[in-house]
């Protein structure tokens, strides 16, 4: 499946959350790989909503919470930048605790994407989600 988006400023929570010990250890060792602390949010056309809350609701892929902190449901997934063609795989997550609309999607690599691919808001990028 793949899920077309714009990238935008999100609230910066994400940094709090990914550079906290627990979450950095958990996405180590589920994904392969320390993700930077921060996520890359992405604002998605409505067409895309049903299939979202479908990916969300059938993964089993969940990072249990620690006490103040919730839990995360993630799939792995790979990031096109449509400017550059350039790909880098990382996860979407799903927080039990976010601000986020429900057409906000937040995607996590180890590196900082808008850096990486010199990404701005309105910038085009594509999901590609495996069938899990």
């Amino acid at each position: 499946m793949e899920i077309k988006g714009s990238v935008a400023t999100g609230y910066g929570k994400g940094a709090y959350f990914l550079g906290q010990e627990f979450y950095k250890s958990k996405f180590n060792e589920k994904c392969g790989f320390t993700p930077y602390p921060g996520t890359l949010n992405i604002v998605v056309p409505e067409k895309y909503l049903d299939s979202i809350k479908r990916i969300k609701s059938n993964t089993n892929n969940i990072i249990k919470p620690r006490e103040g902190f919730g839990g995360v449901r993630y799939i792995k997934a790979t990031l096109k930048d449509l400017a550059t063609q350039n790909t880098v795989t990382g996860a979407i997550v799903f927080p039990d605790k976010t601000t986020h609309e429900e057409n906000y999607l937040e995607f996590i690599a180890k590196e900082n994407l808008r850096k990486k691919f010199d990404l701005k808001d309105e910038d085009q990028v594509i999901i590609s989600i495996d069938k899990q």
